[in-house]
This record gives structure tokens, sequence and C-alpha cells, in this order.
């Protein structure tokens, strides 16, 4: 987790940790907006086939405000309810074998340099984190100090903290570790005595010593992130992945976590650590059962009301099919009304000309006046 002010390039760090766009991967510009609420990504780091999944977390800055006091609340917030997460899992009868991990083992505390020392807010910062997580400070943009001015800020901060019982991760002794060597033969150094570290960070790469490095470039000059003689970058790259990860991690689950713990049980009602495991499952058993009731209740309602929408629908095509009949047969009468009328006429007016049935003699008309009278039925 990174934690400091506003404007200190805290994202920009995080890219530079590991050389990639972890904030946002397909930005190549060397902006970077900022930061306005609490955002964790996890990355999968591959190296020599060991795969190693990191989540960083990244904070608004603070200390813009007028009054920030409690400015930190949101950041407690956010630790706090992974170890949350973390201990309801762990708490339950039926848990997994492998729990994730989401809690912070790391807190970066950025310090602005100001060549003089800490502020009151961070300070008050640092100490309401400092029971919480292992704090590790960083100074922010170490190129705009020379490195007398940043010898002396140095000092300056150790005194603050010293003066103000501030605790900070405590680093294990090198004789301490597991082993010196590395896989490759290379020697882990100590950097302790660089604490705080100065760091620089950069989004620009360049092409340098046969490979890409990130680099901030100024009219006197070329400023490398990872250059020891330039800043400390690499030695806080080093000491915290890779020298004492391992231990970041126990002492965030030996004494952080189960301060936390100890904090929940003052919490909780009396006579509720008394409980048996077999109540606990049986309580977690109702609450699963009364969980997926309210499950099929809301899914029962939703059916009926998609059942009942469906239904209105059929029923309000149907009349307008009855209607539409209604009309069709309406017309269908009238037409034949008509034609009933015209027919009637017809027959009315065969009778009233003399025309009878062909098959009787009687009143047969002569061949002339059968002509005149087809004549005449022609013009009606």
């Amino acid at each position: 987790m990174v934690v400091g002010q506003s404007g200190l390039g805290k994202s920009t760090f995080i890219n530079s940790l590991f050389l990639a766009e972890i904030n946002d991967p397909q930005a190549k510009a060397q902006f970077i907006p900022s930061t306005v609420k609490i955002e964790s990504k996890t990355v999968c780091l591959i190296e020599n086939d060991v795969r190693l999944n990191v989540t960083f977390v990244d904070t608004p800055g603070f200390g813009d405000a007028v009054d920030n006091s409690n400015c930190w609340e949101p950041i407690i917030k956010y630790i706090d309810d992974k170890y949350a997460d973390y201990l309801a899992e762990e708490t339950k009868i039926e848990r997994p074998s492998l729990i994730e991990d989401h809690r912070a083992h790391l807190c970066l505390y950025f310090i602005a340099p100001t060549g003089h020392g800490l502020k009151p807010l961070d300070l008050e910062f640092m100490k309401a984190l400092q029971d919480r997580v292992n704090i590790v400070p960083v100074i922010a943009k170490a190129d705009t100090l020379t490195s007398q001015e940043l010898a002396r800020f140095k000092k300056n901060i150790i005194h603050d903290l010293e003066a103000n019982q501030i605790k900070l991760y405590a680093f294990p002794e090198p004789e301490n570790l597991s082993s010196n060597d590395t896989k490759d033969g290379t020697k882990l150094v100590d950097h302790r005595n660089r604490i705080p570290f100065a760091v620089i960070g950069s989004n620009l790469l360049k092409d340098a010593h046969g490979r890409k490095v990130r680099v901030r470039e100024y009219a006197w000059g070329t400023v490398e992130v990872e250059n020891m003689a330039h800043n400390d970058f690499i030695a806080l790259r080093d000491i915290i992945i890779r020298s004492n990860l391992i231990d970041l991690i126990d002492v965030t689950k030996n004494v952080h976590y189960e301060n936390f713990r100890i904090r929940q049980m003052c919490k909780m009602p009396k006579g509720s650590l008394d409980r048996d495991p077999f109540t606990q499952l049986e309580q977690e058993r109702r609450t699963c059962e009364k969980e997926a009731e309210e499950v099929r209740q809301t899914k029962e309602k939703i059916f009926a009301e998609k059942v009942a929408a469906r239904e209105h629908k059929l029923a309000e095509r149907s009349r307008q099919l009855d209607e539409k009949e209604k009309e069709n047969r309406r017309i269908l009468d009238e037409k034949r009304q008509v034609i009933d009328k015209l027919m009637t006429e017809n027959a009315e007016l065969r009778r009233s000309t003399g025309i009878f049935d062909s098959g009787s003699s009687i009143g047969r008309a002569s061949p002339p006046e059968k002509s005149k009278k087809k004549g005449l039925f022609n013009r009606i």
C-alpha cells in the first residue's frame, strides 16, 4: 500500500517498481491522473519460473483540505476490512484449507521533500497506522534535493520519528536472514542505513546499457530511477521484495493481525466467546438456510412478476384480436345485407318485366321481343 499527500508520485512509483504500467497498461503518455479513491490491482510476477501474486493498493492523496483531521480513517477502514474478511473465513467451521490473503503487509508512507522534517500531519497519520500495518517511510521526488540536503533531511526525519515514538517496520538483522546468497550467486546487501528511502519515479522509458530503464530528463542531465548513485529505488525494491518479503508477511500475521483479533474480541458481547463449536455450527447453518430462503423468495417473486406481465400481455393481445374479429364480422354482415338487397331488387325487377323461368312455355316472348328486353336489362 502506498500512502501520502497529493502530488508525491505514488501511482508513478507503483509503475516504476516493476517496470510496468500497472495503473494503466494501455497508457503511453507520461501523465497519470490523480487517484480519487482507494484502488487495488493484483498482478502476477514471474521470474525464473517463480510466480508471485502482488496486490498494489493506491490511496488518494490527503492534506489539501482546510481541516485534515481524521483524514486517515478511510485507509484504516480499508486495512481493518481486509483483516475482518480474513477473520471471517478463518473462524468458519467449514473453512477452506487455503484462505486467500488480501491483508496489507506493507505501507510505503511517502514524505514530501521539504528538506526540513516531518509535518504534524505526517506524524499523526503514522501514529494511526503503526499498530495496523508495517510502515516504511519513503522520501518522494528525491531529485529535488541535493546530496547534502537529502542527508540532512533523512537525519531530521529519523529524529522526528524517534521523538514521537513512531514504530516503523523493523528490518531483520543480516545475520538473522536465512541466507545472504541468492540463487544467482549475488549477495544480499544490508540497505537499512538508507532509511528513509529517497526514491524517484518515472514512466519515461529509455534504452540504457542495453536495456530499458525509467529516467527523468532535465536540462542539466538525466536521472535514472534504477541507479543507486541517483536514489534509493533499487535498495527499497530489494529490501521489500528480495530479502524481506516473507518477514513482512509473518510480522503482519503474528503482530498486526493478532492485534486486530484482540480488538475484535474486546468488542464481542459477553458470553459469545463461550459458545461451543456445535452451537456455532448450528447458527451458521441457520444463517445459511435463512439466506437461501430469502434468495428463493426473491426469485419466486421475480418469476411471479414476469409471469403476470406475460399473462397481461397475452390477455391484451387476445382482446385486440377479439375486437378485430368483431369488426370484420360487422363489415362482412353489412356486405352480405347489401348483396341480399341487390338480389331482392333484381328478383323484383325480373317479375315486373314479365321474365319467367326458361322452362315454362307460358308467356314466352318472341325472339324480337326477347332481344329488346335483353337490351333493357343491359341498360339497367
